[in-house]
């Protein structure tokens, strides 16, 4: 199928040289001609066949929402767009309605994979009718990793956003555990190779994982994580986790507790941020603040 790709940064340009892998046509447009292959959206509206479907890959906020306002004018009845950014879900039922009066569907997608997506695929949780899903499924299906698991039809407009946003969340606390193990064994005199106990954890025990595996890479890089400042950004789905759960009285101790505990990296040089910082740079390709 065609594909249009809006965005080509860190992960839209390696999620156009998957689908292309899989043998779809996909036009990129990105704000950087060096990196585009058309060079305004009306071109890329204009070289494609309808139905078509337009995949936005732009940062959250006003970038996805003046991007979606001129496809609305561009686009025709029966084309669909796809927010592959990390858009609020309550932004998701807005622009929904918006296209919905042009009779352009509209489906969100919630991406997960960051550098390391072109490899091992990304995993997809995506929301919006199913006549819609289906005209985006063989994308879909290039993007997600191998086998059975990894792309989930969540639900209607806006689940996959909330979905994502959740996955992010129980990401900050998993993180937030690592880094305070870590800290806590650097602590002590009697643990001399706090790299190596990170290591012997990635086989055989109840905390293995990804982030485990990509804990260790950055200690392989610097041992004591020297190198790096105590500071962590957040990307505002972990405000938007915690939010949600005030608004539906759900409790959420630890993701609340690592989302306070990133705040207080700005404060000082917390150690435990400098994992963090280290896991966020590995897994995403995030910066990192040097030293």
């Amino acid at each position: 199928m065609e594909l249009g790709l809006v965005g080509l940064g860190k992960m839209g340009g390696n999620m156009r040289e998957r689908i292309r892998r899989a043998g779809h046509t996909v036009l990129g447009y990105d704000r950087n001609p060096d990196l585009a292959d058309v060079h305004s959206l009306e071109e890329l509206v204009g070289k494609l066949s309808g139905p078509r479907v337009i995949w936005v890959m732009v940062p959250a906020g006003e970038a996805t929402q003046t991007t979606i306002d001129r496809l609305a004018e561009l686009l025709e009845p029966g084309d669909v767009v796809v927010d592959g950014g990390n858009s609020r879900w309550t932004d998701d039922v807005k622009h929904a309605e918006e296209l919905a009066a042009k009779g352009i569907g509209f489906v969100d997608c919630g991406v997960s994979g960051g550098v390391w997506g072109l490899e091992n695929g990304y995993a997809l949780m995506y929301g919006g009718d199913k006549e819609n899903v289906a005209k985006v499924q063989p994308v879909f299906d290039a993007l997600k990793p191998e086998g059975d698991s990894g792309s989930v039809h969540a639900g209607k407009v806006g689940a996959g956003h909330f979905a994502k946003m959740v996955h992010n969340g129980i990401e900050y606390a998993m993180m937030q555990a690592y880094a305070e193990g870590w800290e806590l064994l650097e602590k002590v005199d009697s643990v001399t190779d706090v790299r190596e106990v990170f290591r012997s954890w990635q086989e055989g025990t109840v905390i293995r994982s990804w982030l485990l595996d990509l804990a260790v890479n950055a200690l392989d890089e610097d041992e004591h994580l020297d190198e790096l400042r105590g500071y962590a950004q957040d990307s505002g789905e972990g405000r938007w986790t915690v939010e949600a759960a005030i608004d539906n009285a759900v409790p959420l101790p630890a993701i609340t507790a690592s989302l306070f505990a990133r705040f207080a990296s700005r404060q000082e040089d917390s150690p435990q941020m400098k994992m963090i910082a280290a896991l966020r740079n590995q897994f995403g390709g995030h910066a990192v603040e040097k030293k």
